[in-house]
């Protein structure tokens, strides 16, 4: 399922994402609004946490605005007073997730080192929140916590005397590495759960059936088999995974290391510093 930002009321969303005034009422985004009666005890932030809660437990299919209200013990007819639908909302739990990546990365050790802190707490980032893959980066959000992640990674690369449009490139293709390494794994991990049937199982039900049907794969693909003949090497943090995981993690590994190396001989070419 693929979701994409930006499909509520401009107005509100910017609104509500920079917590400006609200073109609606003229009064702060977040503010409680004044009606008769008892307290209501919401915020469009309790109600964002919330949201979030559902989408992580239990997955974006699972994201509705009366889920999000019985999660608050409220109907979702009192959550539109806060945030206009669904779409709006969506655009704020994808921005507030991004609040938790770090502002700033220790340079003192280089670029090199910096860029692989940024890409491991990317990497699992995504992991924590695996519906963010699911949000499309066709529309962005616009909102504060996505420029400061754009920042945060812009900071860690610019001392390495790139030029902008160089660095915008390198800056994109370490973001789609990073993403699409993440969407092997949460893939993965979303297999088993929506189908009952584990890696391991899957790929012993069918590698028999795979010799039988298939017997001259050796001849018909030998470099498909040669490089696939021995398992990968052992990866930190990923032992116990399943086989995919580990498979992903290895290419995760190799991959970042040889994109590194690229990083270095554009910058050698462009002269900057490769420290």
């Amino acid at each position: 399922m693929v979701l994409y930002a930006g499909q509520g009321d401009a107005q509100r969303s910017m609104s509500l994402l920079w917590r400006g005034p609200d073109p609606a009422s003229g009064s702060a985004s977040d503010r409680r609004p004044s009606r008769p009666g008892p307290k209501q005890g919401l915020s469009v932030d309790a109600i964002v946490d919330a949201a979030v809660a559902v989408a992580d437990e239990q997955g974006m299919a699972a994201l509705s605005m009366r889920a999000v209200g019985q999660r608050l013990g409220r109907t979702a007819m009192a959550l539109y007073t806060y945030v206009p639908s669904k779409a709006e909302l969506i655009d704020l739990m994808y921005d507030k997730v991004l609040g938790e990546l770090p502002a700033e990365h220790d340079l003192s050790r280089g670029w090199r080192a910096a860029l692989t802190a940024w890409a491991r707490e990317t990497r699992a980032f995504y992991l924590r929140h695996p519906w963010v893959l699911q949000v499309s980066q066709a529309r962005p959000v616009l909102g504060p916590n996505e420029f400061a992640t754009l920042e945060a990674l812009a900071r860690v690369l610019h001392g390495t005397g790139l030029p902008a449009p160089v660095l915008r490139g390198v800056i994109g293709a370490v973001a789609q590495f990073v993403r699409g390494a993440a969407q092997v794994v949460a893939d993965a991990r979303q297999a088993a759960r929506a189908t009952g049937v584990g890696d391991e199982e899957w790929w012993f039900s069918r590698s028999p059936l795979l010799e039988r049907h298939a017997p001259d794969l050796a001849r018909r693909f030998p470099l498909v088999v040669w490089i696939n003949q021995d398992d990968p090497p052992a990866v930190p943090d990923a032992d116990d995974a399943p086989h995919l995981e580990r498979d992903a993690m290895h290419n995760f590994t190799v991959g970042w290391e040889v994109l590194l190396d690229g990083i270095e001989a554009s910058i050698a070419k462009h002269g900057g510093d490769q420290r």
